[in-house]
């Protein structure tokens, strides 16, 4: 019995260890991947965000996507909703987004509602919401779309939402949580990007969000997923700032490469 046993091992060692790492396969052990790549101090590093996020009073937290839709409206105008703030949110501040759902919601925020509301109505509406001529068109595509291809309902898959005009991965990663409960991957935007990269989450440092994302996928566990998104966006709007991050304040300026000490 000992020589089919071997070659099993053999087998998964090749599947789950990198190059370089074969020495430590010999033990064997329930959960081979351990052994693939990781951050150092990565669990620690997390530990210190979810404490610094303990009070979950960043502007995410008080107005971010999941609390710009109705949660009283149907299950169907409630996923709609969740599309549009998602949509509204690109390069966007959390307050925006929130005052532009709001005034949409006071007009009554569904696909028929929309699509007859003229673009002069709707730019109005959503004004000043980054890029919000392009959104408008964005917008009125991709409700009218949803209302003859998927019966006024949003897609169900992260390939089809990125066909939609106006939607990217992190988008479609971030509805497919949000309203379907369902977790496709990581939703990943500047905070995460910029983030990550400094505390070298990621092997090699990577230039756009969707990198990072593939990168990320790779080494975190899955039952992370959906938690690194809020996680890290209110920690990267109070703590980890785009320019001048506090690192003074942070529990992990002793841990992490950027900290400027």
């Amino acid at each position: 019995t000992a020589v089919p046993r071997r070659s099993r091992r053999r087998k998964s060692v090749a599947i789950a260890y990198e190059p370089g790492q074969g020495d430590g396969a010999e033990q064997g052990g329930p959960e081979p991947q351990r052994l693939r790549w990781e951050p150092r101090d990565w669990r620690q590093q997390l530990e210190r965000i979810r404490e610094m996020r303990r009070n979950r009073d960043a502007p995410v937290d008080e107005m971010g996507v999941e609390k710009c839709y109705d949660s009283s409206a149907p299950p169907q105008v409630m996923r709609y909703q969740v599309l549009l703030s998602l949509m509204l949110s690109s390069q966007t501040k959390d307050q925006v987004t929130s005052a532009a759902m709001l005034r949409l919601r006071q007009h009554g925020l569904t696909i028929d509602r929309i699509l007859q509301m003229d673009d002069t109505t709707l730019g109005q509406m959503i004004y000043p919401v980054g890029f919000w001529r392009n959104k408008v068109k964005y917008i009125k595509q991709t409700t009218a779309i949803l209302k003859q291809k998927y019966g006024g309902d949003i897609p169900r898959t992260v390939e089809e939402l990125v066909q939609l005009p106006g939607v990217g991965p992190k988008m479609a990663h971030l509805a497919m949580t949000i309203a379907w409960d369902s977790v496709s991957g990581i939703a990943v935007d500047t905070h995460v990007h910029r983030i990550t990269n400094r505390l070298k989450w990621v092997k090699k440092e990577t230039r756009h969000p969707e990198e990072t994302r593939v990168a990320l996928e790779d080494w975190l566990p899955r039952d992370l997923w959906r938690e690194i998104n809020w996680l890290l966006v209110g920690f990267g709007q109070q703590t980890c700032l785009p320019v001048n991050p506090r690192c003074n304040e942070c529990l992990n300026r002793d841990l992490c490469p950027a900290a400027k000490r």
